[in-house]
């Protein structure tokens, strides 16, 4: 059963609504439908708690930048004495189209670089993560100031969608559903 879920992205208003803080924007909306808010600093990051079949479900959002997601996920980790297969990571991935969804019980990191913090910290790949498409862009030097820009207007559409899909996703894992591999294409 999942205890953590941790949405990626970095902080600042200046990252607010890019590629990549997808993971924050659907934690937002998970904590919304369950009417709470991210008011509390603790694991280097910003939390609540949701209720799941009368248990408390930690939502966090680490404040440390993607590059050392790591140290907010394994300092809630060890407090909660978690292991990995009990937190799920939602995060952006460039090699998917966007608005494309993709749940796996555990994984790679794919040159993702809070993915990389992660496993590194925990010492494991062996988590749970729900991957958004954000698309690639053309030329590879591109991708760092790619994905931190907000998405385009011919995305938006998409992106919402994957928001709303993954978000729903999300609720289900919380709800003691089991994690089932998938991919979910866009709609729209």
């Amino acid at each position: 059963m999942i205890k953590l879920v941790v949405g990626l992205g970095n902080p600042g208003k200046e990252y607010a609504g890019s590629r990549h803080n997808i993971g924050w924007m659907v934690l937002d909306k998970v904590a919304e439908n369950s009417g709470t808010l991210f008011s509390r600093e603790k694991f280097k990051g910003i939390i609540t708690q949701v209720q799941s079949q009368e248990k408390n479900i930690i939502l966090l959002k680490p404040l440390t930048f993607m590059n050392r997601s790591g140290e907010s996920v394994a300092e809630a980790a060890r407090f909660f004495k978690l292991k990995p297969e009990e937190i799920l990571v939602i995060s952006d991935d460039l090699d998917m189209p966007v608005g494309k969804l993709r749940i796996r019980k555990e994984g790679k990191h794919g040159g993702h670089r809070g993915l990389m913090s992660i496993e590194e910290k925990l010492g494991s790949d062996k988590f749970p993560r729900l991957k958004i498409g954000i698309g690639r862009p053309e030329r590879k030097e591109m991708v760092a100031n790619y994905v931190l820009q907000p998405f385009s207007q011919e995305q938006i559409a998409l992106i919402k969608e994957a928001i709303e899909e993954a978000t729903k996703v999300t609720e289900e894992i919380i709800e003691g559903q089991h994690i089932e591999v998938k991919t979910i294409s866009p709609k729209v």
